[in-house]
């Protein structure tokens, strides 16, 4: 799971912000500098920790983010973002993760949290007594109920307090419990009028954490659940009118990288869109079958299956992209066999590679990863080859097998250079190819139920991330926060 998300400010009656659906913005930052060399073991090696950060347990404005960060997963970083809790507010930086759905940050005092970070970030703890718009989540708590229901939450007959205890793939894990406060933004909206709203959200007091969230190296105050669940921040602030059920992303993939995410529906005539598979915790799509140069590959249908074992992830977390095993040789055998003779190939630590004297597009073959609802993704050689930076002739097989596993993952590899749009409400994912430089229409319904447009465009670099803090915009999306973070699934 590299970025800075432009938060658009605004100006004009609270009450309407948060009434209407403002939506809101927060700042999205890499957690290493962009000349961090990695290996592309090192690479499989970090995605798998990412997978396994995964629980084992089962009418208003528009935000436009701006991304920092690039694709080259030689420059790989975790993605985290800014929120502020509590009144007066308190700043924090969390990681997201659509791998679980519960935003918690640490509090005071905490056993076992870092208290300083390797990241250029000041770590801060939240103190509920220090809130005066704090209070602690009950038992007898519907949302709390709702909690329980996923295993988000738990209940002790002693205390009758709402609480959690998340166990992490990696082993690392966290514990604490349940408190409601204000979560605060800046919208955006019509003639760049601007206010500042906030709204009453649970989330996660960490008083306990073990193992890896215990390291100083990459530590920040928390982590942002950005999965479909109840407990999850989306999910609260839909329920509330606030946010709509959609957000999307547009990832630029060259080596400036950057891109934005808004909380609402990017709008592009050339977008398709394919149903996500109901009743599952992660952004599950049923792949169908793989076409290499046109050609259908000879793999049963039933690899891409989804069951508690199979299925194909949208992992914005994840650096590379990785086949369920069984449809991995087939589809680097085709790619192999459609390359012409003046492309060697080789084999690097494990991985295929090839050595290309002229341009890799017109080298290597187109590939269609085909979808239910009869829509495909079309994938160009940067979207399946990865190039080292050692060697500039030679590339690499991006798209990685894990031995034994039947899990498909689509990472940044293949997200990148597109519209990705995730209709929540209408339990679907649509995709463009898009140049993710350009601005970008935002849809929205209004208070008069027609539907109107919003501008996002990537901000400059120059701005202030402080200054870029929490703006909004006219229309019913709230944007929020990506990254970018990981998912697999509880099968490791």
């Amino acid at each position: 799971m590299a970025a800075v998300f432009f938060i658009y400010a605004v100006v004009v009656i609270l009450t309407v912000a948060v009434v209407s659906g403002s939506p809101v913005t927060l700042t999205l930052e890499r957690a290493f500098s962009s000349n961090h060399g990695v290996e592309l073991s090192q690479l499989r090696v970090r995605d798998m920790f990412r997978h396994r950060r995964i629980l084992q347990s089962s009418n208003g404005g528009v935000v436009d983010f701006n991304v920092q960060g690039t694709s080259n997963p030689f420059d790989v970083g975790l993605y985290f973002t800014k929120v502020q809790l509590g009144t007066p507010p308190i700043e924090f930086n969390v990681q997201i993760d659509t791998g679980s759905d519960v935003l918690w940050v640490s509090c005071n005092p905490c056993n076992g949290c870092p208290h300083t970070s390797g990241l250029p970030i000041k770590l801060n703890f939240f103190n509920p007594g220090s809130s005066s718009t704090s209070s602690l989540i009950s038992c007898s708590d519907q949302r709390c109920n709702s909690g329980v229901q996923t295993s988000d939450a738990s209940c002790s007959s002693q205390n009758n307090q709402c609480s959690y205890n998340f166990q992490y793939g990696d082993g690392s894990g966290t514990s604490g419990y349940y408190v409601s406060d204000y979560m605060h933004f800046s919208t955006l909206f019509e003639r760049s009028m601007t206010t500042t709203s906030s709204a009453s959200v649970v989330f996660g007091c960490s008083n306990q954490q073990t193992g890896d969230l215990t390291k100083a190296d990459r530590a920040v105050d928390g982590i942002f659940g950005f999965g479909q669940q109840g407990m999850s921040v989306i999910s609260q602030l839909s329920s509330q009118g606030i946010a709509p059920g959609v957000f999307s992303h547009c990832l630029k993939g060259d080596n400036s990288g950057g891109g934005i995410l808004v909380l609402g529906e990017i709008v592009e005539p050339n977008i398709v869109y394919t149903p996500l598979v109901p009743s599952q915790p992660h952004y599950n799509i049923n792949l169908q079958s793989i076409s290499v140069n046109g050609q259908t590959l000879q793999i049963d249908s039933s690899v891409f299956a989804t069951s508690n074992s199979r299925g194909t992830i949208v992992d914005s977390g994840t650096t590379l992209a990785y086949l369920a095993e069984e449809a991995y040789d087939p589809f680097v055998n085709a790619i192999t066999a459609a390359i012409p003779p003046s492309v060697r190939t080789v084999a690097s630590k494990g991985t295929q590679c090839y050595i290309i004297t002229s341009s890799v597009s017109d080298a290597f073959p187109q590939v269609s990863l085909n979808f239910a609802g009869g829509t495909s993704m079309v994938l160009g050689p940067q979207d399946y080859l990865i190039q080292q930076n050692a060697v500039a002739s030679l590339w690499c097989m991006g798209f990685q097998k894990i031995q034994g596993q039947g899990v498909t993952i689509l990472g940044d590899l293949v997200l990148k250079d597109k519209i990705f749009v995730y209709d929540l409400a209408g339990q679907r994912i649509g995709w463009a190819k898009y140049d993710c430089s350009l601005s970008v229409n935002v849809s929205a319904t209004t208070g008069t139920g027609r539907s109107e447009f919003v501008n996002a465009k990537e901000r400059s670099r120059s701005t202030s991330l402080q200054d870029e803090l929490y703006k909004l915009t006219k229309m019913g999306l709230l944007a929020f926060f990506l990254h970018i973070t990981l998912i697999f699934c509880s099968v490791l």
